[in-house]
């Protein structure tokens, strides 16, 4: 009897035992944070439905989930769909609140308990706006740009946020196109450390005042024809290569965790579906191994482009090219269940797919801590902080470019008797901001205005519109304007374009001065006053029309919260300029696109000796008006004495290059010393100029230093057609200078 008991009680310890094991390891197993991702990762998988795992791939815009929402039946549907596994991240849920309240019903409610990622637009701050990234881009500063786009993290992320539409890592040469000021410039080497500092400072070391980085739009959006929104594009793979993907694989090698799809094609191909971009780029190539997002509808507009017959093969391109989630087209949920039903995806490609968004979650710590993004305390604190609008107020001031002054009228030093502040958008906080301001707020916009009377008080600055909202102007205006020139010591004049022209869907065909701004200009000139000319845009404007009118132009972008001081500060010489162009201005609208870095064409001169039969055009110089790398400062410097260490290297040593920067003028101040070269003859032709080095110094005045770079075999390689280095022997021109036309140079020979 006692050993029957015996047996019987080592039965039930051995079923408990066993019962336990198998709840602990079902539970255990990618909740358990101890365990590896890839496990973890493995064994939710296993437990996912076909249905699951598709909503995992699923992106829909949210909104509010509280409060009146809670009765909204649109809202009420995705909530639903959340429980039942059908969404897996959302973009536009805002604030701590917001986003624990849904997540809530992520963790609790659906049946594996998966979080969702919390997506949005931050661009170029989220409550403290910092300038739009062209303008930060002129500051030549890495340390800055990683600043700021740490900043724009912490507040996100305190908001609930865990990952951002950004860095835009596009090239582009066109100031048509509505998105220039979200990028890089024209330069892909400068563009990608611009852009591996950006995701640096979004993602820093992964914590919850950090949030994920999307390298965007992948691949060449900056190139869509004529500079139209939502276009075409086509180009070389040796131009794909050599131009455009460095800066994206910047980003991607700095250890961005994610990737969006652009809206363009590529080889006739919507890049969404482009397999070699996609995989064999991006994935086999540059080993990432995060993943990607699809732009709003773009996997859905493969049916606009004609290239899938329905929203079903859409979906099938999109995922077979290594696509994964699918932003707001609904393509992956409705489709991918009947296209595994069918084999026509298997479920290991599927897998791929949606591990990679698992991963993601694992590595944010969202199954131990779903809430951690999402803490109102910290939301408060953390929000708009004095120590956030200094550091958008030193961005700013960093991105303002000297564009001319002649006979030194900047800066206004001593207290003028009257200033005359002339332009609707001196006075306009909401003409200050720009398409992609997330939780910014005009109310907290400093103007020129506001500026100019913080840096003269006392009634020094009278103030009239000159213009209307839109450009144009009258003759009462302009009369108005003229009369109170006349009452001042020198006229400040605010031009360009509103900020609400700036950001997606915002192409111009002609990115000009208005002309009633010209003809407001031209008039005021005509007092014999000087003019200053503050030209405030979100992208580079053509200027010529305004250069005979002006005696100084200050270019002031879209500078953000701080706007107006930082461009008083700059006025006054408070802040001496130091910022150069990162996009080269056109003379005319004709010229676009325009860029330094061109090819030198089998007719770059003359060919009869009379000034014909050459590349140019005959009615306007084919030079821009202003360079890459351009900028003025209050003080001047003068280079001399380029040496080089060797007139011949080999393919293994590197080469010294040494120059001579002195400060000649009357102001301390910060110079870009660029170093550029030019390869003279190789199996593809390369660019008259690219630049490969620049050091931001400062220098005291009547200070000289000798700067110096290293220049190795990776500059002077290129890419071919299949994405491989390349490096040939030849002859090679060093230049250096303070921008990309004024340089001194030197010759070598790679052996």
């Amino acid at each position: 009897m006692f050993r029957k008991i015996q047996l019987w009680l080592l039965t039930m310890l051995l079923t408990s035992f066993a019962y336990s094991q198998t709840k602990t390891t079902s539970q255990a197993m990618y909740k358990n944070a101890s365990l590896p991702v890839a496990t973890r990762v493995k064994d939710l998988l296993g437990k996912m439905t076909v249905e699951e795992k598709a909503g995992q791939l699923n992106q829909l815009t949210g909104g509010a989930f509280t409060g009146p929402a809670l009765n909204d039946a649109g809202q009420q549907a995705k909530m639903q769909m959340v429980r039942e596994g059908k969404i897996g991240s959302m973009l536009n849920v805002i604030g701590a609140a917001e986003t624990k309240a849904i997540q809530e019903i992520a963790v609790k409610e659906s049946r594996l308990g998966i979080p969702l990622l919390f997506g949005y637009d931050v661009i170029h701050g989220f409550k403290t706006i910092f300038p739009i990234p062209l303008a930060e881009a002129c500051s030549w500063d890495l340390d800055q740009v990683q600043k700021n786009s740490a900043v724009a993290a912490r507040e996100a992320a305190a908001a609930g946020i865990h990952w951002t539409f950004a860095p835009m890592c596009d090239i582009s040469n066109d100031a048509r196109w509505g998105r220039v000021m979200e990028g890089i410039g024209e330069d892909p080497w400068y563009g990608g450390l611009i852009s591996a500092a950006r995701v640096k400072g979004l993602q820093g070391n992964g914590d919850e005042k950090h949030i994920l980085a999307c390298v965007k739009h992948f691949a060449a959006y900056g190139a869509v024809e004529s500079g139209r929104e939502y276009n075409y594009t086509d180009m070389s793979r040796v131009s794909l290569w050599n131009k455009y993907l460095p800066p994206y694989e910047a980003a991607v090698k700095a250890g961005a965790a994610s990737v969006m799809n652009g809206f363009n094609t590529f080889e006739g191909i919507p890049v969404s579906a482009s397999k070699y971009l996609v995989t064999d780029v991006l994935k086999k190539k540059w080993g990432f191994n995060g993943f990607l997002v699809s732009d709003w509808n773009s996997f859905g507009e493969m049916v606009n482009w004609g290239y899938a017959g329905d929203r079903e093969e859409a979906a099938l391109k999109a995922l077979k090219a290594g696509s994964m989630i699918d932003m707001e087209s609904k393509l992956m949920i409705e489709y991918i269940p009947a296209l595994v039903k069918k084999g026509k995806i298997t479920v290991a490609e599927l897998d791929q797919a949606v591990g990679a968004v698992l991963a993601a979650k694992f590595k944010l710590g969202l199954f131990e801590s779903p809430y951690k993004f999402s803490d109102e305390a910290r939301e408060k604190n953390t929000m708009f902080t004095p120590e956030n609008r200094q550091q958008a107020l030193e961005a700013a001031q960093g991105a303002v470019i000297l564009l001319k002054n002649n006979n030194h009228v900047l800066p206004v030093q001593k207290t003028p008797a009257r200033i005359a502040l002339i332009g609707h958008y001196a006075n306009s906080a909401d003409d200050a901001f720009d398409f992609w301001i997330a939780q910014g707020d005009a109310a907290n916009a400093v103007t020129l205005k506001q500026g100019l009377e913080t840096v003269w008080p006392g009634n020094r600055i009278s103030f009239t519109p000159g213009y209307l909202a839109d450009g144009s102007s009258t003759n009462a205006l302009i009369d108005e304007a003229v009369a109170q020139a006349r009452e001042a010591e020198i006229v400040i004049v605010n031009i360009g374009l509103s900020g609400k022209l700036a950001g997606e869907d915002r192409s111009l065909a002609a990115p000009v001065i208005p002309e009633g701004q010209v003809q407001l200009l031209k008039a005021l000139k005509a007092t014999g006053k000087p003019v200053v000319a503050v030209v405030t845009a979100g992208r580079p404007l053509v200027l010529t029309a305004i250069e005979e009118y002006t005696d100084a132009i200050v270019y002031g972008w879209i500078l953000g919260t701080e706007s107006g001081n930082a461009l008083a500060n700059i006025i006054s010489g408070k802040v001496n300029p130091s910022a150069k162009t990162v996009v080269s201005f056109p003379y005319a609208v004709g010229q676009i696109p325009v860029y330094y870095n061109h090819f030198q064409t089998g007719r770059p001169v003359e060919t009869d000796g009379k000034g014909n039969w050459f590349s140019r055009y005959r009615d306007i110089p084919r030079e821009p008006l202003y360079p890459f790398g351009f900028g003025l400062s209050y003080t001047s410097f003068k280079y001399e004495g380029l040496k080089l260490s060797s007139n011949v290297i080999g393919r293994t040593q590197p080469l010294q290059v040494s120059v001579t920067v002195a400060n000649t003028g009357e102001f301390d101040g910060e110079e870009v010393v660029q170093l550029y070269i030019r390869d003279h003859a190789a199996s593809i032709i390369r660019p008259v100029k690219e630049l490969k080095g620049y050091q931001k110094i400062y220098l005291k005045k009547g200070e000289s230093r000798v700067v110096s770079f290293t220049l190795r075999s990776d500059a002077l390689s290129f890419y071919d057609a299949d994405g491989n280095k390349v490096l040939e022997n030849g002859a090679f021109t060093v230049f250096v200078g303070g921008n990309s036309r004024d340089v001194l140079e030197a010759g070598f020979e790679l052996k």
